[in-house]
């Protein structure tokens, strides 16, 4: 019994000292939402929101190493393409900046919006992608690729799986600061409907920009990527859904707020 109590002030303390570190007096209150647009429990909004600035610097390291892993695809894309290429890092970019302004009392409405809809959409449809065709990647086994290979493509393509799931999680911190204004989600809805389009249907300059998928075979310089594998229209149909569901989920919670 000594020992239970003990470890309880200890917890306590610990408590008391997280507290005082990160008070929870200056968060916004959570409204009565349903749950399928607020399905994180409270415990969890507050402290992702509680743990601001390391959210933040997180989803900052993740932007650059986005940048970083499309580098071969900016070698072969036309630099004007270049802002609706690296998806995933700029949704982690917008996530940043959005939580950053609410904490410094600077929110922006069209900044939420488009955080909301980049770490959903591109938090969801990157696992599905991996998982989808799990025998194109990772790409080989140990004795093909070498224990340090292996190490490192296998733990790649776990962190993808759990780091882009993390950013759907983060996403539906957002509603707790963010109004959801209808500018604001015509705005993303304009902008990840314009992402489906360069992606998978008109690519306007070059190949299709959506992120390579390694079921896609390369043609070699000059010719490309195939891009009439089945593949290719199965993560076209998920993006497209996924951007459905974003502008229901923004609206739904628009709605329920003002409602409320």
């Amino acid at each position: 019994m000594a020992g239970t109590g003990g470890t309880g002030a200890v917890l306590g303390r610990l408590r008391r000292l997280y507290d005082r570190r990160f008070p929870p007096d200056d968060l916004p209150a959570r409204e009565s939402l349903p749950r399928y647009v607020a399905p994180l429990p409270e415990w969890l909004e507050d402290l992702g929101l509680r743990l601001v600035w390391p959210v933040v610097a997180a989803n900052l390291v993740g932007t650059a190493f986005g940048f970083w892993f499309y580098r071969f695809q900016f070698s072969i894309t036309e630099p004007v393409m270049w802002p609706l290429t690296p998806d995933s890092p700029l949704a982690t970019l917008f996530v940043a900046l959005s939580l950053a302004l609410w904490k410094l009392d600077r929110s922006n409405e069209y900044l939420n919006a488009l955080a909301f809809f980049g770490c959903i959409k591109l938090g969801a449809w990157t696992p599905f992608v991996l998982l989808a065709f799990p025998a194109e990647y990772p790409s080989g086994t140990l004795a093909a690729l070498g224990l340090v290979g292996f190490v490192w493509e296998y733990g790649l393509y776990a962190f993808l799986v759990t780091s882009h799931l993390a950013m759907v999680v983060e996403a539906f911190l957002i509603h707790r600061y963010a109004a959801f204004g209808v500018g604001a989600v015509a705005l993303a809805t304009a902008w990840y409907t314009l992402n489906d389009v360069v992606d998978y249907l008109v690519p306007v300059v070059g190949e299709p920009h959506h992120t390579l998928l390694n079921v896609e075979p390369y043609l070699g310089p000059g010719r490309g990527f195939d891009h009439t594998v089945p593949a290719h229209d199965v993560a076209a149909a998920a993006a497209v859904t996924l951007t459905v569901a974003c502008v229901f989920l923004a609206l739904a919670t628009r709605v329920n707020k003002v409602r409320d």
